[in-house]
């Protein structure tokens, strides 16, 4: 890799949210991003989507002009710590670009945007199986989240909400 830019995307530049809605796609269709790639519906709309959104924010990587990776990063709030929180919900870098120091970069620049926040930790998921992110991650500095080691490091779950139910 040539040479690495990062800048944080404008959501009503409409060449910003068709690389945004590129990079995350390319993630959706790998194994890790679940392998199904976006709908149209949300490639055109994801922009504007998240223009709405109080506190989100993403970080495009581009390799010599060519989008290579992105962070998708949502405010959120630690009632522990009676402080702001930002919670990394989209890493992607692009399979040609994997150990090339683009995600160390990306986690790097996301952390200086959530200390001018006043953040008092960043967090985020990643798949079990996911090794090769995890040590990315735990490089980093993260790690597991417990309040005590007899219960157990916290775990992720979800439901997701049929939207024809009332």
């Amino acid at each position: 890799m040539t040479s690495l830019t990062l800048r944080i995307a404008d959501y009503h530049n409409d060449e910003d949210c068709a690389v945004l809605a590129e990079v995350l796609d390319m993630y959706a269709r790998d194994p890790m991003g679940g392998g199904t790639p976006l709908t149209a519906e949300v490639k055109s709309t994801l922009g504007p989507a998240l223009a709405k959104v109080p506190g989100a924010v993403t970080l495009l990587a581009y390799s010599d002009n060519r989008p290579v990776g992105l962070i998708n990063a949502f405010a959120g709030f630690s009632t522990f710590d009676c402080q702001p929180l930002l919670n990394l919900h989209d890493i992607v870098v692009a399979p040609d670009c994997r150990g090339q120091g683009v995600c160390q970069a990306m986690l790097e620049a996301i952390e200086g945007i959530a200390r001018e926040r006043g953040c008092a930790k960043m967090t985020l998921e990643v798949l079990e199986g996911n090794r090769v992110a995890q040590r990315a991650y735990e490089r980093f500095g993260f790690a597991g989240y417990e309040l005590d080691p007899t219960m157990g490091k916290a775990l992720f779950w979800q439901k997701s909400l049929d939207k024809t139910a009332p």
